[in-house]
């Protein structure tokens, strides 16, 4: 292999791929990144068998040929390499040669056919949507996964897709996100749960645009084409909670709540259920006020929010942190609280939008 490209195209490649790449691996070649040299075109892979990066860059290919390189290290290496003109090649020993300028650097290398081959898609159903659109699908639900390995299911994100559009819907067992987007066109009703670290990767790896996306779903995986980066993702595999039976319909109080006021609020009242480590936060609700309340060792903070309140009075406490993360991702002046109880979920929503658009569960916390 001979191959002579751009440092700057060389090393946005190697930093999208090297996302794939696993810290450790009880498979030294999973460590490496996989590079091909073919037809006018250097193409880098990466994978750890549950998400797999591919990128090509356009490269003057003398000798076509591939090899696997040791990951970490090339990254670090061609990233202090963006403005110059880059020459790799393959000796007999499998090292590669990186010459540039009038220096050059030697890596040992692996063999090429000891990496795993990345799935291939073909016969998939797949739907289009807008790029700036699944972004924010992702960005509004990834958040609520599971951390648990208990339960691994939990810890993807479900895309439900039907003619119009696409839900995303995540749970950890104590609060659920859900947000839906239309969605250009689909060849087919289908469902997949995918991984939280691959589908949020995937949003990164996603420019701010306004052209529609491909994604592809067949069996156990899914493809995002980028035409010069493909994403695979491995699936889950299993049934994912029924989280329609979880969302309460009919509720005793409603709460309309400035959002930048509430989330201020929320953050002093924070600060003393940090040092508790359990952000239990109160919220007492009457006479058209929220009161926030925190208490430890330290002290007591209290805050009076004015509201508008739809039902009856309500006294009920939170993990504050589960409103803190999703308070990032309303963009709306104000959100609506439903409750039923001190004991049942909550549901927090943009004023506004439908439930349909985005909405966030919130179990409570016994108070003692």
């Amino acid at each position: 292999m001979k191959v002579i490209c751009n440092g700057n195209d060389l090393s946005d490649a190697v930093g999208k791929v090297i996302k794939a790449v696993p810290s450790r691996s009880a498979n030294p070649v999973l460590e490496g990144i996989k590079l091909v040299a073919e037809e006018g075109t250097l193409t880098l892979t990466a994978t750890d068998l549950e998400l797999a990066i591919e990128k090509s860059i356009v490269a003057d290919v003398k000798i076509e040929g591939s090899t696997v390189v040791p990951g970490r290290l090339f990254s670090e290496f061609v990233k202090r390499l963006t403005k110059e003109q880059i020459e790799l090649s393959i000796s007999d020993g499998n090292q590669l040669k990186i010459r540039y300028m009038d220096s050059e650097g030697v890596l040992q290398c692996l063999a090429a056919d000891e990496y795993p081959e990345v799935k291939e898609l073909t016969e998939a159903q797949s739907f289009f949507i807008i790029k700036n659109e699944f972004k924010d699908l992702v960005n509004k639900v990834a958040f609520s996964v599971s951390a648990d390995d208990s339960r691994p299911i939990l810890k993807g994100v479900l895309l439900e897709i039907n003619d119009v559009s696409v839900t995303g819907v995540a749970l950890d067992g104590y609060r659920l996100a859900k947000c839906t987007k239309p969605i250009e066109k689909t060849t087919a009703m289908m469902s997949a749960i995918v991984p939280a670290r691959c589908i949020t990767e995937i949003a990164r790896l996603l420019e701010d645009s306004t052209d529609p996306v491909q994604i592809s779903i067949r069996k156990n995986y899914m493809l995002v084409d980028l035409i010069h980066t493909k994403i695979t993702s491995r699936l889950l595999d299993g049934d994912f909670i029924n989280y329609k039976q979880i969302i309460p319909t009919s509720f005793e109080t409603m709460v309309t709540v400035p959002k930048e006021q509430f989330e201020s609020g929320l953050e002093r009242a924070m600060l003393l259920a940090r040092a508790e480590k359990n952000n239990l936060v109160r919220f007492d609700i009457k006479e058209n006020m929220l009161q926030l309340s925190s208490n430890s060792d330290a002290g007591t903070i209290t805050e009076k929010i004015p509201v508008k309140l739809d039902g009856v009075d309500i006294a009920i406490a939170f993990n504050a942190r589960y409103y803190s993360e999703l308070l990032k991702y309303i963009g709306s002046e104000y959100i609506v609280i439903k409750f039923i109880n001190s004991a049942s979920p909550c549901i927090v929503a943009p004023s506004g939008g439908t439930a349909e658009d985005i909405m966030y569960l919130i179990l409570p916390v016994r108070m003692g």
